[in-house]
Parts: structure tokens; C-alpha cells; sequence
């Protein structure tokens, strides 16, 4: 039973753990302390069972005491409080370890009666006037293996025992047991009535099963049953265990409350849609434009008629305008003008909608949580979506074909300034009125200065304005690509700055949940 323990208790470790910074810090720390206390009790063995008597003032807890030691170790008086600090009876001869753990001082060995292994600890009152009493028996009461409450004919319903101590104890009912002394000061029927009664307030506290013993420390009445539930106890050596696992049970259980409710996950609607904002956050758009337009414009200087493409050299590149490079480029920022507010209004939206999405129906505080996370990198969205649009591939080389084309047009070109200097040369020619001096070739009856002047003007048009057409449907084509690659660049970046944190939330919620299910499952 001590190794499942062991198991119980590193699942509540590690259940605190991922609670850190998330969920209460109480009951994080809470959780902690029930981990580290167990630790120290079970290395300490569990051949000692420490049964603590506690109650309030003038039950009769001393008396019992040295009625259970056959001693008179405890000082028993009118004088109230009698117990100042809380003393031990060790039968056998281990303990002292125990002892020292409890900060239990002052401490006595008793004749071994058949309660061998038994630590009995007598307590200051809990409803003590001092209240250094008060909170020693409280520390020795959350350390005791088992706690009998002694209680007496007019004190048993007394509210601070029930509401400070039994109602909230009620998951420790295996850990517990009521004795109601001072039974000699009552008739019999009396008596009957008595317990009948505490069994009604027991019930109410939520401990309808709690042992009840009826005793009197002053004429010996009910002690041999009382002894006989001690040696029963001590025997089995669960006492211990049974504590820790009800202070296990009872740290886990507000850790658990967060677990209420599964979670939906990321929506691909919602992922879509942040998507969306994003790519308009990081200017995709004006970047797809600007490939399709410095493809048109590189194409036109490459192949189009050398006479009137010069022009477009006084046009700026669009993508050298935004400071793209044509290869991925991570370290050099864009030109690109940053998220407008209403942009990263949009961004901030998005997110907050898609974790609300994933974590409907989750409780509190978990919802919020994951919301957090989904904003938590909302000043570094600008910077990212930057580097995201540098490290696209937008696919901008030039094509082969333009070289060919550009020589075609070199040659028409050259043609084209062949005829017209020749015609030029024929006119200066006539001019001079010697132009029979020169012979003039001729094709189909044309001048073949003719031909190169008009062929090489309308076979570059021509050829510049097929090259146009080839250009544009390429610019589509690269624009298409282009816009592929930022989005998948956009895309990473919705999933390392926003679905990543909000899927590493609900996983932590999840391992969360399963260590308190096992943390919890006896």
C-alpha cells in the first residue's frame, strides 16, 4: 500500500508543479506541503501509529491520558489550561525519530500493555485562552497519524469543534474517532441519548460513520473498548498511510475543481481566420502585387523594344521599394509598412476568439488561461510578421527565355538602325542629286533599307508585345507562388506566436487533470 502511496504522491507532485503560477497559490503550496510532509512520514517508518488526544478545555483529555498510561504523567487539575505543550507515551522502543519530527519535547516509555508501537500524545487545548496552545495542538493535529476528539456531556455540540474541525476533517473519517468521556457524570439513559445525539451532529458534519466511544476516564467505563480500538489500529499500521492519503485527497481536491468541463481545441475556422488577419497584418497583398508588378517590369526591360524600355528604368523596382531581396533574406528587415492599429486590432480579435473556441467549456481558470497565452506575444506580432515576409521564397529569378528574347530585340534593334541610317544616307543622297551613284537593292520591289527600318520596328513591337503577354500570364504565376510562400510563412507564425502557446496550455491543463486523477484514485 506504501508503494501506491509513493505513486499517489508523485502524481500530486507533479500536479503542483503544472499548477504553478496557473491556479491558486494556496492551494499549490497546500499541495506542496501535504507532498513534503508524506515524504517525512513515511521515511520515518511506519512501525509507530501517533494517536493524538485532542479537544477542548476541561474534557478531560489529561485524565485519559494516565488512565490509558497507567500513569500519572499528566498533570490533572481545576486550573485551566492544565496542558501547556503537548507531551508523549511511547509504548515499545522506537518513536523517538517520530518525536523529534513532531517536535514533541517532552516524552515517556510505558510498560508494554499490547498497544506496542503506539505514540499517544497529549495536547493543549484547542480553544485554549493562549493561543500559542491553540496553534500547537493544530500543528500536531494536521501531523497526527490518528486524532481522537474527547469531548464531554457539555461541550460535544460546541460549534468551533464542529465548523473549525470535524465539518472540514470529513474526508479524514478513517483517521478520526470521537470519544465522549465524563459518561459517569449521566444516567444511563442519559447516555444513550448523548451519543444517539453526537451520531445526529456527526451525520450533519459528514461523518456518519465515525467511531464513537463512550468512556469515563474517572471510573474506568468504555476504556477496554477504547483500548481495544487503539491496539486494533496500531496493529494494522494503516493509521498512517490512511492519514496521508486523506491529506492527499483533500489537497488534491481544489486543484481538481479546474478540472471541470473538456476542451473543443483549436478550430480550423478560428485558425483560418487568424490567418487572415495576419497575412493583411504583414501586408501579403501589397508583396503578391509588388511580384506580379517587378516581374512585369524586369520582363519589360529584358525583352521589350529597346527604343521606348529605358522609360521603365525610371520606374523603382516594387520589390526593391520594400527592401525585398529575390532569395530568403532572415536578418534584413522589410520597407513594409507596419500593422495599422486597426490591423492589430484585427490580430489581437482573431486570437482572443480562437482561444475562446478552444477552451469553451472549460472552467475557470482555464479559459482564462488559455486566452492569455493565445495574446501573451501580441508587441512581438509586427517584428515577427516582418522577418516572416523577408524569409518568403517569392520566387522572382529571371526566366532563360528573356536573354533570347533581349538578343532578338538587340538584333532588330540593329536592324532597324541599319535601314534608317541607310535611307538616311539614300536621302542625303538625293539631296546631293548623286544618288544613282550608289546602288540600291531591292526585295519584292522594296528597298531592303526599307525593310530592315519597318521589319525591325514591327517585328520588335511585335515580339515586345508577345513578350508582354508571356510576362503577365509569368507574373501570375509567380504572384500565385509567391502568395503560397508568405502564407506559409504567415501561417508558422500564427502557430509559434498564438496556436502553439494555446495548444501548450490545454496540454498542460490535460497532464494537470490526468495527475490529479491519479493523485486522487485510491
Amino acid at each position: 500500500m506504501s508503494g501506491r502511496l509513493d505513486q499517489r504522491l508523485a502524481a500530486l507532485r507533479e500536479a503542483a508543479d503544472l499548477a504553478a503560477g496557473r491556479l491558486d497559490d494556496r492551494d499549490v503550496e497546500r499541495a506542496r506541503a501535504v507532498v513534503a510532509r508524506a515524504g517525512a512520514r513515511l521515511g520515518l517508518g511506519l512501525e509507530s501509529t501517533v494517536v493524538a488526544l485532542a479537544g477542548p478545555t476541561g474534557v478531560g483529555k489529561s485524565q485519559l491520558f494516565n488512565v490509558l498510561t497507567g500513569t500519572e504523567l499528566a498533570a490533572v487539575g481545576r486550573r485551566r489550561p492544565t496542558t501547556a505543550a503537548g507531551q508523549a507515551a511511547i509504548w515499545g522502543e522506537g518513536g523517538d525519530a517520530l518525536l523529534d519530527w513532531l517536535e514533541i519535547g517532552r516524552r515517556h516509555r510505558v510498560r508494554d500493555d499490547g498497544l506496542r508501537g503506539l505514540v499517544l500524545l497529549d495536547l493543549p487545548d484547542f480553544d485554549s485562552i493562549e493561543a500559542s496552545h491553540r496553534l500547537e495542538a493544530e500543528r500536531v493535529v494536521g501531523l497526527a497519524d490518528l486524532v481522537l476528539w474527547v469531548v464531554e456531556p457539555q461541550k460535544y455540540a460546541d460549534a468551533s469543534l464542529h465548523d473549525r474541525y470535524l465539518r472540514p476533517l470529513a474526508t479524514h473519517a478513517e483517521t478520526m474517532a470521537v470519544v465522549l468521556n465524563q459518561a459517569d457524570l449521566l444516567v444511563e439513559g442519559d447516555v444513550e441519548a448523548w451519543r444517539k445525539d453526537m451520531e445526529r451532529l456527526l451525520e450533519g458534519d459528514g461523518l456518519p460513520k465515525l467511531p464513537l466511544v463512550v468512556v469515563s476516564a474517572r471510573n474506568g467505563e468504555g476504556i477496554p473498548e477504547l483500548r481495544g480500538l487503539l491496539a486494533q489500529r496500531v496493529a494494522a499500521r494503516d493509521a498512517p498511510l490512511a492519514k496521508l492519503a486523506a491529506d492527499l485527497e483533500q489537497a488534491a481536491e481544489p486543484l481538481a475543481a479546474s478540472c471541470e468541463g473538456s476542451a473543443r481545441g483549436v478550430r480550423s475556422e478560428d485558425a483560418r481566420r487568424l490567418e487572415d488577419a495576419l497575412e493583411e497584418a504583414a501586408g501579403v497583398p501589397t508583396v503578391v502585387r509588388a511580384v506580379g508588378d517587378a516581374h512585369r517590369r524586369r520582363g519589360a526591360l529584358a525583352t521589350g523594344w529597346p527604343l521606348v524600355r529605358w522609360i521603365r528604368r525610371f520606374r523603382p523596382d516594387p520589390l526593391r521599394r520594400l527592401r525585398l531581396q529575390d532569395s530568403p533574406e532572415r536578418r534584413t528587415p522589410t520597407s513594409s509598412p507596419p500593422p495599422t492599429d486597426v490591423q492589430r486590432a484585427q490580430v489581437a480579435s482573431a486570437a482572443r476568439r480562437l482561444a475562446d473556441g478552444a477552451a469553451d467549456g472549460l472552467a475557470q481558470p482555464w479559459q482564462r488561461l488559455v486566452r492569455e497565452a493565445a495574446v501573451a506575444a501580441d508587441d512581438r506580432v509586427a517584428e515577427r510578421l516582418d522577418r516572416a515576409v523577408a524569409s518568403a521564397d517569392l520566387r522572382v529569378s529571371r526566366p532563360r527565355w528573356w536573354r533570347v528574347a533581349g538578343w532578338i530585340q538587340g538584333a532588330l534593334a540593329l536592324a532597324l538602325a541599319a535601314g534608317a541610317v541607310w535611307l538616311a544616307a539614300l536621302a542625303l543622297l538625293g539631296w546631293l542629286r548623286i544618288e544613282d551613284v550608289v546602288p540600291l537593292p531591292e526585295v519584292a520591289a522594296i528597298p531592303i533599307p526599307t525593310w530592315l527600318l519597318l521589319g525591325g520596328a514591327v517585328a520588335g513591337l511585335l515580339l515586345s508585345f508577345l513578350a508582354r503577354l508571356v510576362n503577365g500570364a509569368g507574373a501570375n504565376r509567380r504572384a500565385r507562388r509567391a502568395a503560397r510562400s508568405l502564407r506559409e510563412q504567415v501561417d508558422a507564425v500564427a502557430q509559434e506566436l498564438v496556436i502553439v502557446p494555446v495548444d501548450r496550455e490545454l496540454d498542460v491543463r490535460e497532464r494537470l487533470c490526468s495527475a490529479l486523477a491519479a493523485a486522487r484514485k485510491g
